[in-house]
């Protein structure tokens, strides 16, 4: 197929079926997961696959071809836009070194998450006490209650009385 090995004054596609396999393998080694555990995900995510797909996009000889349910399937499966999948895998980074970003990026969304829902509750509770000024006390007792730690607690009271967490 044009695009996925170049002959000699060919030149590559950008985006190629050959790219969207070299993505597939490289994707699922940095996440840790065996073509079984990919051929699972993507069913989940509502296409059917089995292991011997997975093992035959990434290793067939010819490859397995790639319809766009499944490309779909895998952009969804490991949380990239299409067009990234479709590109080829940047040069220079080990598979250590994407584990290591890929590490990092979870868990910064799972951070800035955290922090969106701790905002969230923190302003619920600012409003409550606004309705009901009576019930601070109580509320800021049962943060350190729930809490054990006064200056983790006294932390989250301050957040309350500021309205908010940022």
């Amino acid at each position: 197929m044009a695009g996925d090995r170049p002959e000699s004054g060919e030149v590559p596609l950008l985006y190629s079926e050959g790219n969207v396999a070299a993505r597939v393998a490289l994707e699922r080694e940095v996440r840790g997961w065996s073509t079984t555990e990919l051929a699972e995900r993507v069913t989940r995510a509502g296409v059917k696959m089995n292991q011997t797909a997975v093992w035959r996009i990434e290793n067939g000889t010819p490859r397995r071809r790639i319809n766009l349910d499944e490309a779909l399937a895998f952009s969804r499966v490991f949380e990239l836009p299409l067009e990234e999948l479709m590109s080829p895998p940047l040069e220079g980074l080990d598979i250590d070194s994407r584990r290591l970003v890929q590490e990092a990026v979870e868990a910064f969304y799972e951070a800035r998450d955290a922090r969106d829902r701790l905002h969230r509750a923190v302003v619920a509770i600012a409003d409550h006490i606004k309705a009901h000024p009576d019930r601070s006390r109580a509320i800021h007792e049962q943060c350190l209650r729930l809490m054990g730690d006064e200056r983790d607690a006294r932390t989250l009271s301050s957040d309350i009385e500021d309205g908010g967490h940022y």
